[in-house]
């Protein structure tokens, strides 16, 4: 199927010579077993465009739509390798994004439509739209990517993947080759953060381009094949309306945690694993003032302020010689000495917990953290142990005091039964009696039990603790009504009894 080129034409960057199936086989039959075998139940298929056209009814166009999965990957690797070997490297260095895109589309439609008694129309787009996932992107992890209702993958080796929707966890069918397929898509994903994992640095956290969170951990350590795990966050920041249409928040709380942003207290969000603190510490960012200078630090970067001035910071693992680390401990200290307004880190999990207190102490007002704790009062044990991380040998009721003098407000969140996301405590320190720190609750979630499906039922109230803040509140321009605080059930758009 050789053709010469048409003289003085221009031939397309990505085509050294006219795409050809050099060196592919035929593929191969569709066994009668395996042609309309059942998927696996709960496990949907991403979906595919619908068949085009009369034809598609036809027996023979019907096993082309219905080939197996086999057949298909076959193909998707075999279109993927002729592309790349067709590549002018040359060329492809000198384009877009966009043209470049253009282009391999262009060259992967003319190989297809040679294989075009083979594949039905739905089937030819559907593997373009693959290898280009392949060639561009993050290859059969590109369509959980598209859907803006997942919020957690897991991936369990290359033909195990999980997605969490709406707090519950669901097996899909999408799966890689194989362990070096997998392999390759982490590294790939590395590779654009400045990352790397290998045998020798076989854990890593990285972040995707829409600034999804990702932990890998690779063989030997991963002992059935590599394991990912990819948090992501909406494409806009959420609203507090938006958690109170989710009944996470009440509008009550809102306005109260809005109120103590505002007038500069210190805030620790704390709360388990995927509870989302970083959600509820972004949305307390939304209310610092549009004047104020914000120095942000985290190992990944995840906060998403509007501020107009903002300086962001990213820690920094080791090289292959274990040399060049940047810790947070090391930011939070620079970040003194930029002349910050505000201090927020994305999460305390080491020293610099004591130079956070240190900050809060001296002057810095209105910074905040978030820490991993189940309760409020477990999240001031866990801020202990993480001042003591930092080296020095201080008398533990000093350390106490400095936490009771510089932090405000703990507010703790929780995932409870059926994915729920709450905000069950709303907490003020009030000061130490002996060695001990005290501390009151002015706004709970109480749970009552969970409903026929398993999610947890209760409500939010105001306890009557009337916060030692108030005063603070109106000082600056913030004061709330005096009944505010009084003790009272809240539904998510207010008080509904007292």
């Amino acid at each position: 199927m050789s053709e010469t080129p048409p003289q003085g034409g221009d031939r397309s960057p990505l085509q050294k010579r006219r795409p050809q199936l050099k060196g592919i086989r035929p593929p191969l039959k569709a066994r009668p077993n395996q042609a309309g075998r059942p998927m696996p139940p709960n496990r949907p298929l991403p979906p595919r465009p619908p068949a085009a056209g009369p034809a598609a009814n036809t027996p023979n166009n019907t096993n082309n739509a219905q080939s197996n999965d086999e057949q298909f990957a076959k193909l998707k690797s075999e279109l993927h390798q002729q592309l790349i070997a067709n590549m002018d490297l040359g060329a492809v260095g000198q384009m877009d994004d966009d043209q470049l895109r253009r282009e391999v589309r262009q060259a992967a439609e003319e190989l297809c439509r040679l294989r075009a008694d083979l594949l039905s129309l739905a089937d030819r787009e559907r593997l373009i739209e693959e290898v280009l996932d392949e060639v561009f992107g993050f290859g059969p992890l590109e369509i959980l990517l598209r859907d803006p209702s997942i919020s957690d993958i897991l991936i369990n080796g290359p033909k195990i993947i999980y997605v969490e929707r709406r707090g519950r966890l669901e097996r899909t069918d999408v799966t890689f080759r194989d362990e070096p397929h997998l392999l390759q898509i982490i590294q790939r994903i590395c590779n654009r953060v400045g990352r790397r994992v290998d045998e020798t640095c076989p854990m890593v956290d990285a972040r995707l381009p829409d600034g999804s969170r990702v932990n890998a951990i690779i063989p030997p350590l991963a002992l059935d094949g590599s394991l990912v795990s990819i948090r992501r966050f909406s494409v806009k920041p959420l609203l507090a309306e938006d958690l109170v249409r989710y009944g996470s928040i009440t509008t009550d709380i809102v306005q109260f945690l809005s109120a103590a942003v505002r007038s500069r207290m210190n805030i620790l969000v704390s709360g388990g694993t995927g509870s989302g603190k970083t959600t509820l510490l972004n949305l307390l960012s939304g209310y610092i003032q549009e004047d104020h200078r914000v120095a942000t630090i985290e190992d990944a970067a995840e906060l998403r302020l509007q501020q107009p001035h903002v300086v962001r910071m990213e820690t920094r693992a080791p090289n292959i010689e274990g040399k060049g680390e940047v810790t947070a401990r090391d930011l939070v200290k620079n970040a003194l000495r930029m002349r910050p307004d505000r201090v927020v880190v994305g999460e305390c999990r080491g020293g610099e917990a004591l130079d956070m207190l240190q900050a809060m102490n001296t002057g810095h007002d209105g910074c905040m953290t978030t820490i991993h704790a189940n309760t409020s009062r477990d999240a001031l044990g866990r801020l202990e142990m993480l001042v003591g991380m930092a080296g020095f040998d201080v008398p533990i009721w000093i350390i106490r005091k400095q936490i009771t003098s510089a932090i405000h407000m703990i507010v703790q969140a929780a995932r409870l039964m059926g994915g729920a996301r709450k905000i069950l405590q709303v907490s003020e320190l009030t000061g130490m009696e002996g060695d001990t720190i005290t501390m009151h609750d002015i706004f709970i979630f109480h749970q009552t039990g969970v409903d026929e499906n398993g999610n947890t039922q209760g409500y939010f109230a105001a306890t009557g603790n009337r916060p030692h803040c108030t005063q603070r509140l109106k000082a600056t321009g913030n004061a709330l009504p005096d009944d505010f605080f009084e003790r009272r059930i809240m539904t998510t758009e207010g008080p509904s009894s007292k």
